[in-house]
């Protein structure tokens, strides 16, 4: 018979997958990607006929060992004004020889600490080594996490924080400076988030750019990841435009998914050749930034080879758990 599965709530979650640990199985994700030792079936999105939500499934399998991970949830919006998170889901996970069900996690915070997590993989990989200041356009709760997790992997120094509500950019600053020792200032447009910083990242859920490509001082890295869909841009067509180089988690899925791609795919600013898969920098196979000056926009749509790589670190971190505890006793 099947061992009962791993139920794990938010809070456990995040107890297990620790920021490093979330960091280190983006890095797994997207090497496997490169290398081709992964599964990755097309997602589906599904634009809602009655409001502005999404729903997703995705479907992956990072390795042999590792069985198949399905997440399942849907994207509102709204929910920030009712001080949720926009995202809500289940991850479930199989066991690789039998399939069988091995856990049930809280998919809302396996994919709040996965995304930052690839996040803070592609501005280590793209940004310059000094790079200290980050301008934060959102404040909710993936703007919050990318900050911590940037702060794993580069010395942050100063943070400049921009929402539409004056209120939730401030308490967003506080919380920052209380809890990573930094500079944190909340301002009061988004040309002021990101003028003259070096990393900026997007947390929105806009379909309109929030960030102009006119704003960025050269040798900027900008990390988008609100545009999830066709009819989301967080950026404008300049900000494309600027970028010495395209970065995305996936070519294909990016083309099919992501808003300023699609856009300039089909203005002609950018053919699907030119986009350069994330995996294939970090194992060295493409070159990113080229000079100091280069201004380099990753733009993720999130894989389902990230949620089977980060609920993998949750099953083992939970096994390794429970080996200590049968030693103790």
């Amino acid at each position: 018979m099947p061992t009962r599965p791993l139920v794990c709530s938010a809070e456990e979650v995040a107890t297990l997958l620790g920021m490093d640990e979330a960091i280190a199985s983006q890095r797994r994700a997207f090497t496997a990607l490169a290398q081709g030792t992964a599964d990755l079936p097309p997602k589906i999105m599904h634009s809602s006929r009655f409001d502005d939500s999404v729903t997703f499934c995705y479907l992956s399998r990072l390795s042999a060992d590792t069985g198949a991970v399905a997440k399942f949830g849907s994207v509102n919006p709204a929910n920030q004004q009712r001080g949720l998170p926009s995202v809500s889901a289940v991850v479930v996970v199989l066991d690789p020889g039998t399939g069988h069900i091995v856990a049930v996690l809280d998919g809302t915070t396996v994919t709040t600490l996965r995304t930052a997590a690839a996040s803070a993989v592609a501005i280590d990989a793209l940004a310059l080594p000094d790079a200290g200041e980050l301008g934060l356009l959102g404040s909710g709760t993936q703007a919050l996490a990318h900050a911590r997790a940037f702060a794993r992997v580069r010395p942050l120094r100063a943070v400049r924080v921009w929402s539409p509500t004056e209120r939730h950019r401030v308490l967003a600053a506080e919380r920052l400076t209380a809890e990573l020792g930094v500079r944190a200032e909340a301002v009061p447009t988004a040309r002021e988030a990101v003028d003259g910083v070096p990393m900026v990242v997007t947390c929105t859920l806009s379909r309109d750019p929030v960030l102009l490509g006119r704003w960025l001082a050269p040798g900027t890295t900008v990390v988008s990841i609100g545009s999830f869909a066709p009819d989301r841009r967080e950026v404008d067509a300049h900000t494309v435009r600027r970028a010495a180089t395209v970065v995305v988690d996936d070519p294909v899925t990016a083309a099919g998914h992501t808003g300023p791609v699609i856009d300039a795919i089909r203005d002609g600013d950018l053919a699907p050749g030119d986009l350069v898969p994330l995996g294939r920098v970090l194992t060295g196979r493409q070159v990113a930034r080229t000079g100091e000056r280069d201004i380099v926009l990753y733009l993720s749509v999130g894989l389902g080879l990230q949620d089977a790589a980060a609920a993998w670190a949750v099953v083992d971190a939970a096994r390794a758990a429970d080996e200590r505890a049968a030693a103790l006793r």
